[in-house]
């Protein structure tokens, strides 16, 4: 038996699709539950909900008073039946043989985590939000990680969105760490790495995702993500990853640089050739991808935030720092 475990909170623009995807799925219902974790939801959520549960009973709904995703799972965990655990979101949807496809490798690849690729969609098709998803598909964006660009292969990695896991895992190495309103992903899986464990993607295993639609939303998710990482790692003793010390880099480069410029000519010119390279990719990339897409305004939204994602987390990830050092605590105004 699997139990699905999908934190929400107003969902109600996605949650139909969600759950659709959910019931079209392949794997038997008498072996399957899914508990969606509700954070105390203010819009349609629950009322949609409510419907889709009157005609499939394994489904059913439990409060979060908390509100956020880490409390959600485990209460979920705690409550559920399963032997084996599936992480959903309602911002997504899943091909009909994305269960049976997750247990099958989960036991094959002896793994103690497995999970599919993001195919990041826009939810209008306005030109911001197509920019949006442009960028979070994007290397240039994301670096390498495989989950948002894909891979042309099963391969090890350090975290995959969602996940699968045997339930036997959270009694090995503990469940999800509820101080982390972002990156409780990255935490459980660097615990599950340090531990000895395994995690694999799984390429041909796609997820439609929805973007968020606004620049503030991008601006505030990615803000968060690198404000709670030096925590994850301070947690972890150890950085899980490179590439996650390149917007803090960026930043910093662009702060120190500029201030630098006026004491040496040399420093003038390496500081601003730089960032006439970085702006010369984004533009190149905004206009290959506007072209492809027949989306001329791409070409000058995309760069704009590409320059919104790198300068949110790395201003965060320093805000992070800030925070283990003087020993403040890690608050934000959005939890979504």
């Amino acid at each position: 038996m699997i139990s699905v475990i999908v934190p929400i909170y107003n969902e109600e623009k996605y949650i139909d699709k969600c759950v659709q995807s959910i019931v079209n799925q392949d794997y038997p219902k008498d072996d399957l539950e899914v508990l969606f974790v509700d954070g105390m939801s203010t819009d349609a959520t629950r009322s949609k909900l409510a419907v889709w549960a009157q005609q499939y009973p394994w489904l059913r709904v439990i409060d979060n008073p908390q509100r956020i995703v880490p409390p959600a799972m485990n209460i979920g965990i705690r409550a559920a039946k399963g032997d084996i655990i599936i992480r959903l979101d309602a911002h997504a949807s899943f091909s009909t043989c994305y269960f049976s496809e997750l247990v099958r490798y989960l036991n094959e690849l002896q793994a103690d985590n497995v999970g599919g690729v993001c195919r990041t969609l826009p939810i209008d098709d306005s030109p911001l939000c197509r920019s949006i998803a442009a960028v979070l598909s994007s290397p240039f964006g994301m670096g390498n990680s495989y989950f948002r660009i894909g891979s042309d292969q099963i391969r090890k990695v350090d975290t995959v969105p969602f996940g699968c896991f045997h339930r036997s895992l959270f009694d090995k190495i503990g469940y999800f760490d509820e101080e982390l309103i972002r990156n409780q992903d990255d935490e459980f899986n660097g615990r599950i790495i340090k531990n000895g464990g395994t995690i694999y993607l799984l390429p041909h295993l796609v997820i439609d995702y929805y973007a968020r639609d606004s620049v503030r939303k991008v601006w505030s998710m990615f803000y968060q993500y690198g404000l709670f990482k030096p925590l994850v790692n301070k947690k972890l003793g150890s950085p899980a990853t490179i590439r996650q010390f390149f917007p803090l880099a960026f930043v910093l480069g662009l702060a120190i640089g500029f201030l630098l410029t006026p004491l040496s000519i040399w420093i003038f010119w390496v500081y601003w050739s730089i960032v006439l390279i970085y702006w010369g990719l984004a533009f190149a990339l905004g206009i290959k991808t506007a072209r492809s897409e027949q989306c001329p305004p791409m070409s000058f939204i995309m760069p704009y935030l590409f320059f919104v994602v790198h300068c949110a987390y790395g201003i965060g990830y320093l805000h992070g720092i800030v925070n283990l050092l003087f020993h403040k605590d890690f608050k934000v105004t959005s939890r979504r």
